[in-house]
């Protein structure tokens, strides 16, 4: 079985989906998520840990052009495809209490960005990536423009001039491999053999950088994200944060450092301030917000810059730590946007001023929220502290200095995070909050799922980190060879 199964199953599943009746949609759009993530598990199972590319397709698609349908998986993007293929089914459940207009094309738009992403993070063509990064940009922009709140049409277009020029810069770098490359071939690895100049590998470096930097967002190219966040529906928020964001990450891993490391190693430096200024700038944000999505949007902000941060360090602890925590900020906030999503539904209100006293009416609901706001500020045994652990040895690897300011995040984090919960779970209730309407069963199961993630991989670390370790040796050891001018392992 190759890794096409994974990339076309949601688009027939999007299909079918848009002939369906509104109701029955979404039932059918989570039967196929949950499909989905069961053939990521039966690749999860067959994979060897080791460096090579495993389930590989390598087609013609315009062999008269140098492009092929070439795509798998190895122990990087693996920690891709269980990211996806998780929260995909969970966002679907989570939006099992509402009413959508045209729900069906609603839930085809997920599947398509679910094929999308999960094309991103398996392909090995330039040309194929660079289709994947669009495929995966159309859905969540109709998702967005079409289901948003009232400023949806303003800022869901911000989003998309922002997102969409980013993609140009990427595109005229691949392209100009592309021309680099002798056999005119978009293939991943013949770009890593180019031997390009220190001012040719800046160049490839910074093109790759702008395009990353917007989806990611690291500091100053996040303006676009906030509002989007709280403008966007929770599924769409759950999908930006949880998902999208990482496709930023993860092509700085593949397709940025090792094609152009001599960049790598003349910005790192640069790219590892502005990631640690985005940690507190993000958390300094936060701290000033009463809107609960704004909250989490600006926590998000904080929590990736140190992700990037630990990325460029271009260790093997912070790239460890960088995929386990990306996997971990996934399910994070994705079950806080999921929160801020029950509180608004049943009291109409994201702002935390006009709450209080809900633990004493909700106890269970309270505790699982509790639960995603020590995994958010890396309590010990939870997951976020796994991967916050990791990223900031690596930090201190590097600078002493730099790792102490963004250690920071952890303080932060704590302070208006609990702070946050107690304001809104805490005290006394109020004439608003003096009822809550209890949890459905679709509510239950995504909080339990959350919290189970959550305690399950903050315990058990080791076989996630187990997938992703030789793949990791392998990358960090091309980028120094390549810097050093010497031949990269094959």
């Amino acid at each position: 079985m190759t890794v096409s199964i994974l990339i076309f199953l949601p688009i027939v599943a999007a299909l079918a989906v848009l002939i369906l009746k509104n109701e029955v949609a979404k039932y059918v759009a989570l039967f196929f998520a949950v499909a989905e993530l069961g053939v990521a598990a039966y690749f999860l199972v067959n994979f060897i840990p080791n460096a090579t590319t495993q389930f590989v397709i390598d087609a013609p698609w315009i062999p008269k052009f140098g492009i092929y349908f070439n795509a798998g998986i190895d122990g990087i993007s693996m920690m891709m495809v269980l990211l996806t293929t998780v929260l995909v089914p969970i966002i679907i459940l989570s939006t099992y209490e509402h009413t959508y207009k045209k729900a069906s094309a609603f839930y085809a738009l997920i599947l398509f960005m679910q094929a999308g992403l999960l094309l991103v993070f398996t392909a090995l063509d330039g040309f194929l990536f660079y289709v994947g990064w669009e495929a995966a940009l159309i859905p969540i922009y109709f998702i967005c423009a079409l289901w948003g709140g009232e400023n949806r049409i303003r800022i869901t277009l911000k989003f998309f001039i922002y997102t969409f020029a980013g993609s140009l810069f990427m595109l005229v770098t691949i392209i100009y491999l592309y021309m680099q490359n002798p056999t005119k071939t978009y293939d991943l690895m013949e770009f890593y053999h180019l031997v390009l100049s220190p001012t040719q590998q800046s160049w490839v470096f910074l093109g790759f950088f702008i395009a990353f930097a917007i989806k990611i967002p690291l500091f100053p190219f996040h303006t676009w994200q906030p509002d989007t966040y709280t403008e966007a529906p929770s599924a769409g928020s759950m999908l930006l944060a949880g998902i999208m964001l990482k496709m930023g990450l993860y092509g700085a891993l593949r397709w940025m450092i090792p094609n152009a490391p001599m960049g790598w190693d003349k910005w790192y430096n640069v790219i590892i301030a502005l990631s640690v200024i985005g940690v507190v700038y993000g958390a300094i944000i936060a701290f000033t917000q009463k809107n609960g999505k704004r909250l989490v949007a600006y926590s998000s902000i904080s929590h990736v810059g140190l992700i990037a941060a630990g990325i460029f360090t271009m260790t093997r602890v912070g790239v460890q730590g960088a995929l386990i925590q990306m996997l971990s900020h996934g399910i994070n906030v994705v079950g806080m946007f999921f929160v801020w999503d029950i509180i608004s539904r049943r009291y109409n209100t994201l702002n935390s001023n006009e709450l209080g006293g809900i633990a004493k009416v909700a106890p269970k609901f309270a505790t699982a929220f509790l639960i995603i706001v020590l995994g958010t500020v890396a309590l010990p045994l939870t997951n976020g502290f796994v991967g916050e652990f990791l990223l900031l040895n690596s930090l201190y690897m590097v600078n002493i200095i730099v790792c102490a300011v963004a250690g920071l995040t952890i303080i932060f984090a704590a302070v208006y995070m609990l702070r946050m919960y107690k304001n809104v779970m805490q005290g006394e209730t109020n004439s608003l909050t003096a009822t809550f309407t209890a949890l459905a069963g679709s509510e239950k199961l995504v909080l339990a799922i959350i919290c189970i993630l959550i305690i399950g991989i903050g315990i058990f670390p080791g076989p996630l980190m187990h997938i992703s370790q030789a793949s990791v040796d392998k990358l960090i050891t091309t980028v120094n060879n390549r810097v050093m001018g010497l031949s990269i392992p094959q």
